[in-house]
């Protein structure tokens, strides 16, 4: 397979919905009053699911464009320390840095002079085509969740 061929499907794998409703579609319409909202057996509201896929994706975008990035401690600094955001704006600024990082990082894996094999050079063997399917997987098992609390909040439109 050639480069770019690889990092199409890493286009599609990263930003796409192809096997599954995406992140735009899942955040669309959520109810105000129910964004920190814990249903029984739920673990996270949707609040948290956001705000962790949110600053994972940013965390490991930066280290891979950024050899002075320090992440945030494990666990906690993956976490929002509220289970609902305080207001409006904050899901909203959420949602939008979500996507922003969620362009950067298909625009550094798509990118020409980015070698996906390539270690990189601050890391500990890490290459770029090892960190975008590390994103992908990652977002993808907790928009499943979000998509799944959304059924249990009764607020998923169902088609």
């Amino acid at each position: 397979m050639d480069d770019k061929t690889l990092k199409n499907h890493l286009r599609k794998l990263l930003a796409g919905n192809e096997a599954h409703v995406g992140w735009a579609s899942a955040l669309k319409g959520f109810p105000k009053q129910l964004r920190g909202e814990k249903p029984k057996g739920a673990p996270h509201s949707a609040w948290e699911l956001l705000e962790h896929a949110r600053i994972a994706q940013w965390d490991i975008l930066e280290f891979c464009r950024n050899p002075k990035h320090v992440s945030p401690e494990w666990p906690s600094g993956y976490w929002p320390k509220q289970a609902a955001p305080r207001r409006s704006a904050e899901w909203d600024r959420s949602a939008k840095s979500f996507r922003r990082d969620m362009e950067s990082m298909v625009k550094l894996v798509t990118n020409a002079k980015t070698d996906l094999a390539a270690p990189i050079g601050h890391g500990s063997g890490q290459t770029i085509l090892r960190e975008a399917l590390l994103v992908a997987d990652h977002n993808s098992y907790h928009l499943g969740q979000f998509v799944q609390l959304r059924r249990l909040l009764g607020s998923w439109p169902e088609t």
